[in-house]
C-alpha cells in the first residue's frame, strides 16, 4: 500500500499572499507620512515653535520695544507668585466663567432639547447662528451702544418699564461682570445649542417611545434619558466653551475701553486674565512676565480639562 503524502502546494501560495499584505501594510507609512506632512509643518510653525519661545521668554525680562532681554530664570514665577492683581485678574476670569457658562450650558440644552422634540427646520438652526457669524469686536459694540446709559435703546426700553433711571451695565463694578457674561452668552448659545442638538440625533427615537409607552413626561425624559445619553457631547461642549470663557479677552477690551474709558474698568472690575497679561507684555513692556502669565493660565487650563473630562466620563456611553 503505498503512502500518500499530503498536498502542500496551497501552503506556499497562502503564505505568500499573507507575506505581500503584511508587506503592503507596513510599506502605505511611507504614504501616510507625506498627507501628514503638511499638518505637521503647520503644527510645528504655529503651535510648536511658538509654545517652546513662549516657555523660554518666560524665562527672561524680555524687552518687547527693543527686543531683547537676559535670561533670568525663575524670576518672572517668583514675581507672579507675590503678585496679588493676578489673583484679582484670575477671580474675576473664574466668575464670569461660572455665569457664562452656567448661563450659556442651560439655555443651550433647553434649546437643543425644543429643537429635537418640536422642530427640526434649517431655519431656525440658521437663525441661532447668526449671532455666532458676527466677529467679536462687532458684538461688543453693538452692545455697547445698546447699553449706553444715556442713548442706548436697551437702556431707555427699561427706563419706559419703569427701572431706574441710572441704569449702569459697563459703569457698575457689580454689574460690570454680568454684562459681559451675558453679551457673550447671547452669542454663543446658538452655536453651543446645534452642538448639543447633533448629540440628540444619536439618541434613538425608540427610548423616547418606550419611555412615552411608560407615561414618562417630557421633563422626566429629558432628565432620565436626554442628559445622561448626551454625557459624552456634553463634556466635549463644556471642555471647548470654559477653555473659550478662560480666554475672553476682545469683549472686554471693546466693551469697557470704549468712548474713551480704560480697558478693565471701572476700576479693576473687568480685568481678566487675558487683558492683563495683554497689558503687560504691550502696556507695560514686560513680556517675559507675560509670557510667564500664560504658562501658568496653559497649566490651569490643562488640569480644569482633565479633572473635566475625568469627572464627566468622556469616554463612556449609555448608548450600547
Amino acid at each position: 500500500m503505498t503512502a500518500v503524502s499530503p498536498d502542500t502546494s496551497t501552503a506556499t501560495p497562502r503564505t505568500s499572499k499573507g507575506s505581500k499584505q503584511l508587506q503592503n501594510l507596513t510599506g502605505g507609512w511611507p504614504v501616510a507620512f507625506w498627507f501628514l506632512l503638511p499638518s505637521m509643518i503647520g503644527f510645528g510653525l504655529f503651535f510648536l515653535f511658538p509654545t517652546i519661545r513662549g516657555l523660554y521668554l518666560s524665562l527672561t525680562d524680555w524687552n518687547l520695544i527693543a527686543n531683547r532681554g537676559e535670561f533670568i530664570g525663575l524670576e518672572n514665577y517668583r514675581k507672579l507668585v507675590d503678585d496679588q492683581r493676578f489673583y484679582d485678574s484670575m477671580w474675576r476670569t473664574l466668575k464670569y466663567v461660572v455665569i457664562n457658562i452656567g448661563s450659556q450650558t442651560v439655555l443651550a440644552i433647553l434649546i437643543a432639547s425644543m429643537m429635537d422634540r418640536l422642530t427640526r427646520s434649517s431655519v431656525i438652526r440658521g437663525a441661532l447662528l447668526l449671532p455666532w457669524l458676527m466677529p467679536n469686536v462687532v458684538v461688543g459694540l453693538l452692545w455697547l451702544w445698546m447699553l449706553d446709559g444715556s442713548v442706548g435703546v436697551v437702556t431707555e426700553f427699561l427706563q419706559w418699564l419703569g427701572f431706574s433711571d441710572d441704569l449702569a451695565f459697563f459703569t457698575s463694578t457689580t454689574n460690570v461682570i454680568p454684562t459681559i457674561a451675558a453679551i457673550n452668552t447671547w452669542k454663543f448659545m446658538g452655536y453651543t445649542a446645534l452642538l448639543m442638538f447633533a448629540g440628540l440625533q444619536t439618541i434613538p427615537s425608540t427610548v423616547y417611545e418606550a419611555a412615552a409607552m411608560d407615561g414618562a413626561t417630557e421633563f422626566q425624559m429629558f432628565r432620565k434619558i436626554t442628559l445622561p445619553l448626551m454625557r459624552p457631547v456634553l463634556a466635549l461642549v463644556l471642555v471647548i466653551t470654559i477653555i473659550g470663557s478662560f480666554q475672553v479677552f476682545d469683549t472686554v477690551l471693546v466693551t469697557t475701553g470704549g468712548f474713551g474709558n480704560q480697558p478693565g474698568g471701572p476700576v479693576n472690575a473687568s480685568k481678566v486674565i487675558y487683558l492683563y497679561i495683554y497689558q503687560n507684555a504691550i502696556d507695560f513692556n514686560d513680556l517675559g512676565y507675560a509670557a510667564a502669565l500664560s504658562v501658568v493660565l496653559v497649566l490651569v487650563l490643562m488640569v480644569v480639562t482633565f479633572f473635566q473630562l475625568r469627572l464627566l466620563r468622556a469616554g463612556e456611553s449609555d448608548l450600547a
